[in-house]
Order: C-alpha cells, then sequence, then structure tokens
C-alpha cells in the first residue's frame, strides 16, 4: 500500500543540532540526510569530520521502516527507481522544516536514499541551497519543472560513491552520471575499493568541498 504523500512530515523533535538555538544566530545551515532503514543519528557521527562554521541539523525521514526509517519506502517503489511522486512528498516535507528555519545559506549532504533526497530537493527549489553533497545515491528519473532552472543556476554538486559499491542499480548510475553534469557544478570522485559507506579519503574531500562553497 503506498504511503500517503499528505501525511508526510518531519518530526520537529527527531532533529538532533550539532549546536543550541543560541548558538545557531548568523551561521549557515548544513542540512544531512539519511539512508535507507537509518535514523538521524548515523550521518550526525560525520559532524566532527566536517567544517565548523555551519550549524548541522541532522534529519529523520518520515516513513518508519525496517529498524529505522526511509525517505520512499521499498516496498511501493523498486529501489534506486523510486516513484517522482514519493520522492517529491518527502522533499516537501523537508521544505516545510527549512521553511521555519532562519533564512540562511544552506547545503545539504545526503547518503544513498538521502542522497537521492538531496538532488531531489535541489530540483524542487534550486534557489533554496548553496551546494550538495550526494554521497553512494543517485538522481530520481524523469523530468521535473524546474531542471532548466537548475540547469541555469550550476549548483556545485559533489558525487561520491566507491567501485566496490553494488547497492545502487546500474542503470540509476548511469542514468545520474548523465543527469548530474547537465544540471550541475560537478564534482564527482570514485573511491577504489569502497563500498555502500563514506571512507576517511572521502569525508576530507567532503570537508574540503563544503568550506570551499561557505559564505566569505
Amino acid at each position: 500500500m503506498p504511503f500517503p504523500a499528505p501525511d508526510l512530515r518531519i518530526d520537529r523533535d527527531a532533529v538532533l543540532w550539532s549546536a543550541s538555538e543560541r548558538d545557531r544566530a548568523g551561521r549557515p545551515l548544513l542540512v544531512l540526510l539519511h539512508g535507507y532503514a537509518s535514523d538521524e543519528a548515523d550521518l550526525f557521527g560525520i559532524a566532527a569530520y566536517l567544517p565548523l562554521e555551519p550549524v548541522i541539523a541532522s534529519l529523520r525521514a518520515p516513513i518508519p521502516e525496517g529498524p529505522g526509517f526511509a525517505w520512499f519506502s521499498r516496498f511501493t517503489n523498486v529501489p534506486g527507481d523510486p516513484l517522482a511522486g514519493n520522492a517529491d512528498a518527502a522533499a516537501r516535507a523537508v521544505l516545510d522544516w527549512l521553511d521555519e528555519q532562519p533564512d540562511v545559506p544552506t547545503g545539504l549532504l545526503g547518503f544513498s536514499q538521502g542522497g537521492a533526497m538531496a538532488l531531489q530537493l535541489l530540483r524542487l527549489a534550486p534557489e533554496r541551497f548553496d551546494y550538495a553533497v550526494q554521497l553512494s545515491g543517485f538522481v530520481v528519473k524523469g523530468d521535473q519543472p524546474r531542471d532548466g532552472e537548475l540547469a541555469d543556476a550550476q549548483v556545485p554538486v559533489f558525487w561520491g560513491r566507491g567501485t566496490l559499491d553494488d547497492t545502487i542499480p546500474s542503470a540509476s548510475l548511469d542514468r545520474t552520471s548523465d543527469w548530474l553534469p547537465e544540471h550541475s557544478a560537478l564534482d564527482a570522485r570514485i573511491y577504489e575499493g569502497m563500498g555502500h559507506a563514506i571512507s576517511p579519503l572521502e569525508l576530507g574531500d567532503i570537508s574540503s568541498f563544503i568550506r570551499t562553497h561557505l559564505p566569505r
């Protein structure tokens, strides 16, 4: 049974923040989007390896699934090829949450399903984000009304993946390889011997990428 899209909401109480509300004032924001069947604590562990300037907010996906949560359910979507409407619903839930936050420079960092979400958020609201980090993920199939605007905006995107990652279908990776260079200022990295994971070398590259695109 498809998850009812209108009910998708971000759990405000589950958000993990790297700074108190008082200490967030005037600082840029980095939003973390975890992978399938995980939760907000998973990616929050890499915060110590990222630049200190941004406030980090790690969100919990809205669909309970397996031992954790999902942005779109594997029961209603083909792995690596979710229905665009389901991805849109999850992305709009994130945008609704962002509407409640201060208007500051904002970046995205997502892993696997969360990486697909980062790109979907760029497609729905290209003006909202300064950069995106897409790790071991993919772009959702199909066209979006604002894809042309995103192509013109040339938002910086870091795409990292490993040579031993067989979690994302090759067709989804091929689609992403074709799509990203036309719709972003792409920094693509492939890591020898890495599976569906984030390596220390990749973390260093991510940190450098984010630091490059922070407001001066």
